[in-house]
């Protein structure tokens, strides 16, 4: 039967002074357990008549066995570290939230087992929980004045923990959440949802932040694009309705200004709206945009960022940006702007000794290639063209700047173009896939010259 006990200021025997009996040691002080520590030559029957519990940590099976034996015959509980069936009780695996605490145990017949769920629970459950939840200790009490319904006090509760609240305690912005408290109390359901944009990173489900994992779990519904992976998808709360907004070159499903109206709209029913992005939101991704549209609309918002295509799919490619003896700059550059915006400076980007990551480049590689070689890079520069980068198809060709036309020409999407001599350590360093389609392409391009 699991169990909570109250250790505090009770006494409690831990038989043996190895490494495991110094983890259980710990363990127990920290519930704030007095702890008498006995080697094993010490230990007498008689030490067991003032304890709550004992654990037995020692390497001597046959006293092991005794002081189990012992602790059974006066009703102690124990716990004999390794021999479950000499156990009483076992320790569970444990998420700390505390005042909030999760426990996991398999009865002691698969210990690892357990230990890799808890692994699981810790990334889904957020370091604020304790926060909030000795938050709502302070107003239970204070609640029952205001609210003198069971069902009432429920239903307030399931609102606040699953919406701004919890946003603003896991921000740290305790004085605002305070706020939102009184609030509801006040004007209970009345409140405005929330807008969250989230980065999902470049394709990887490995990649997600722990942030972005818990936020994915939280919301109502799910605003994503075409670059979030089913993979990604599939760790979106099961019952969160999820829309696509996805936007392709020359295939506009929803323009912006719906997506915002959308994302808006959804807020104001009081849901916790995700907007859910490849990469990192805010790096070519228009997520300053809608939060301009949440801000004007009086929408609350919070950014959880992801990461970035350039740095994500260059690292599984074996392409470091930056490196000591070939590029002491980075510069990330968008293939795709708006028809009236100011014109590249070219000038700049095509010094050397500096790596170019162009975002949405494949469809204009020609007019860039011809650019920067007219500005000064040499066609010689080593490029690579990454295609659905950090993906089980990721596809790296790579060549000289002089033939990123061809090397980008029908190129899966989403793609990558990385100009600069790091290129040259990709044979040395790929780690994620070694693509033999790709050497042979570099190979027939360079006959092209």
């Amino acid at each position: 039967m699991p169990l909570f006990a109250a250790l505090k200021d009770r006494p409690v025997l831990v038989v043996g002074t190895g490494e495991i009996a110094e983890r259980k040691m710990l363990f127990l002080r920290r519930a704030g357990a007095q702890v008498k520590v006995v080697e094993e030559a010490q230990f007498e029957e008689s030490l067991l008549d003032s304890i709550v519990l004992v654990i037995a940590a020692t390497t001597n099976r046959e006293l092991n066995r005794r002081i189990s034996d012992a602790a059974n015959a006066r009703f102690r509980l124990v716990n004999v570290v390794d021999d479950q069936p000499l156990c009483s009780f076992i320790f569970p695996s444990i998420v700390d939230r505390s005042p909030l605490i999760v426990a996991i145990s398999s009865g002691g017949t698969a210990p690892v087992l357990a230990r890799v769920l808890r692994e699981k629970i810790e990334a889904l459950l957020p370091t604020s929980l304790g926060r909030m939840a000795e938050k709502a200790s302070y107003w239970r009490n204070h609640l029952k004045t205001r609210l003198t319904s069971v069902t009432e006090r429920r239903r307030f509760w399931e609102r606040v923990f699953r919406g701004r609240f919890a946003s603003l305690m896991q921000a740290g912005n305790e004085t605002a959440a305070q706020q939102i408290l009184e609030d509801e109390l006040d004007n209970p359901g009345r409140s405005t949802g929330e807008i969250i944009l989230v980065g999902a990173g470049p394709g990887d489900p490995g990649l997600l932040t722990l942030r972005g994992l818990q936020v994915l779990q939280d919301a109502d519904v799910v605003f994503y694009d075409h670059l979030v992976t089913d993979g990604i998808r599939e760790l979106i709360r099961r019952d969160a309705e999820q829309i696509c907004v996805g936007k392709r070159a020359s295939e506009h499903s929803v323009s912006q200004h719906d997506t915002n109206e959308m994302l808006i709209a959804a807020a104001k029913e009081g849901k916790t709206v995700v907007r859910l992005k490849g990469g990192d939101p805010f790096i070519f991704g228009r997520g300053g945009e809608e939060l301009q549209a949440a801000a004007g609309a009086g929408i609350p918002f919070q950014v959880v960022p992801g990461i970035t295509a350039a740095s994500a799919v260059t690292a599984y490619a074996g392409i470091p940006l930056t490196h000591r003896d070939y590029a002491q700059s980075v510069t990330f550059v968008t293939g795709h702007y708006k028809a009236d915006s100011t014109p590249f400076d070219w000038s700049h980007l095509a010094q050397s000794r500096q790596t170019l990551a162009i975002y949405m480049g494949t469809m204009k590689a020609a007019d860039i290639g011809e650019q920067l070689i007219r500005h000064g890079r040499d066609a010689a520069t080593p490029v690579a063209v990454i295609s659905r980068g950090t993906r089980v198809d990721q596809q790296v060709k790579t060549g000289t700047l002089q033939h990123l036309e061809y090397l980008a020409k029908d190129a899966p999407m989403p793609a990558l173009i990385v100009v600069g001599e790091v290129v040259a350590l990709h044979q040395t360093l790929a780690w994620f896939q070694h693509t033999t389609d790709a050497e042979s392409f570099h190979s027939s391009v360079i006959t092209l010259s």
